[in-house]
């Protein structure tokens, strides 16, 4: 690795494209997949229809189906074209065969290890600062993380996330937009970001039950001289009831929450109305109670 880190994760994914037919199919779907704006309270969402993410929409996470399966995030389990580029004495970023933003990137913790955001969010924020133009984001283990069972982040081009310039452009610590209510923090001191962003899931889970960690999707990027956003997502569903219903094939992560919503089905992708979106969006978000009962001990913190 030098010391670009852009510049390796470029020449990564020209080598993949020409070694990996898996990733090139991706990525050649990926550049045809269809996307429609829809007005969602008053924001803007993207509904994107790529047919790729059935498997990862829809993939079993409880543990009786994680137990008898390999897990494909470690090195044995990886494709034989699988190659990557390490970060830090911990990761190594992997080109993601079926991508639903450009330049997706997993980045997966050398250890077979659970899920967990706890420690996470200084080498998210390091990533970050590495990674000048993308996102990196953090799945937990009830929130669209199809992986439970080993630790890994994402990363993808920053420009695709919808939610991207309103949290950059606010102050305090709560955002709203298509019907989530999400927590900003913004700063240039990494270490006095890591701590709040702490305290907010200790908070959370307090205020949910939620343990050993709350429900959370976490998206962050760096601002380069101005610092650094992070965005988190306080979950209060996996998958909303029509999901479960079968009557949609929609199940948010944290891109979707970020207001790129990815429908691997046709009939989704053309049907799904600003209700209905605002419907899921609003299901799956922590209720409005315990949500202001987190901000109210963080604006009243000494």
């Amino acid at each position: 690795m030098t010391a670009d880190l852009v510049a390796d994760v470029d020449s990564l994914f020209r080598q993949q494209l020409e070694s990996w037919p898996l990733l090139a199919r991706g990525v050649d779907s990926l550049s045809r997949a269809e996307t429609r704006r829809v007005t969602v309270c008053g924001s803007e969402v993207f509904l994107r229809h790529i047919p790729h993410r059935a498997g990862s929409t829809t993939a079993a996470v409880d543990r009786e189906s994680i137990r008898k399966r390999p897990c494909f995030l470690c090195p044995e389990n990886l494709f034989p074209e699988q190659r990557g580029v390490r970060f830090g004495t911990d990761f190594t970023l992997y080109c993601n065969p079926f991508p639903v933003v450009r330049h997706h990137l997993t980045v997966v913790h050398r250890e077979h290890r659970e899920q967990r955001i706890e420690g996470q969010i200084g080498p998210m924020l390091d990533l970050a600062a590495r990674l000048p133009g993308y996102f990196v984001l953090y799945n937990g283990p009830q929130c669209g993380a199809s992986a439970p069972d080993h630790l890994h982040l994402q990363a993808g081009l920053l420009e695709e996330l919808p939610i991207a310039t309103d949290a950059a452009s606010g102050v305090g610590p709560v955002l709203e937009r298509h019907g989530i209510r999400a927590l900003r923090f913004r700063g240039s001191d990494p270490s006095a970001l890591t701590d709040l962003t702490a305290r907010a899931f200790s908070l959370l889970s307090s205020r949910t039950g939620k343990v050993p960690e709350p429900w959370v999707n976490v998206v962050l990027f760096s601002e380069g001289g101005r610092g650094s956003t992070v965005i988190v997502f306080p979950r209060g569903k996996h998958r909303p009831a029509a999901y479960h219903s079968g009557q949609l094939m929609v199940s948010p992560a944290s891109i979707d929450m970020c207001g790129l919503l990815i429908t691997p089905s046709a009939e989704n992708f053309e049907t799904l109305t600003a209700q209905e979106i605002a419907g899921i969006y609003g299901e799956v978000t922590v209720p409005r109670e315990p949500f202001g009962e987190v901000v109210s001990a963080l604006e009243n913190a000494p």
